[in-house]
């Protein structure tokens, strides 16, 4: 005897315009946490709303331009310490802070761009999902 596969899960009920852009404005507030929210929201949310898909997806793309840039800033640092004996540890440390305040930044305009009915574009951003 064969066994039926069990009926596929419904598909999740499309969102509303107002959570729509709820969860698109979270997708930009995310950022203050790293790339996971903007990761995950953008994943849950992009079937089911079409500002969700187009902001979590901007979000995520900025998010990760962020954390590649703070891997290449922790490596130059490394090795900019080492050449200089110590030296650069004292200033070094500004980089990666200045990353993270932008970073902070921009998130929190975009999270209120979004959340105002408008959409946001990062001035620096990799578009590596489209």
């Amino acid at each position: 005897m064969t066994a039926t596969p069990p009926p596929a899960a419904p598909a999740a009920a499309p969102l509303t315009p107002a959570e729509d852009q709820q969860w698109a404005s979270f997708a930009h507030l995310g950022g203050i946490l790293g790339f996971i929210p903007a990761l995950v929201i953008w994943l849950v949310f992009k079937d089911r709303g079409p500002k969700s898909n187009v902001e979590g997806k901007e979000a995520l793309n900025f998010q990760i331009a962020v954390a590649i840039a703070q891997v290449a800033i922790f490596i130059l640092n490394a090795i900019l310490t080492a050449v200089t004996l110590g030296f650069w540890g004292l200033v070094g440390w500004l980089l990666p802070l200045a990353v993270w305040v932008m970073s902070l930044i921009w998130s929190i305009m975009g999270f209120q761009k979004v959340n105002q009915g408008g959409s946001y574009r990062y001035p620096v951003s990799i578009r590596l999902i489209k």
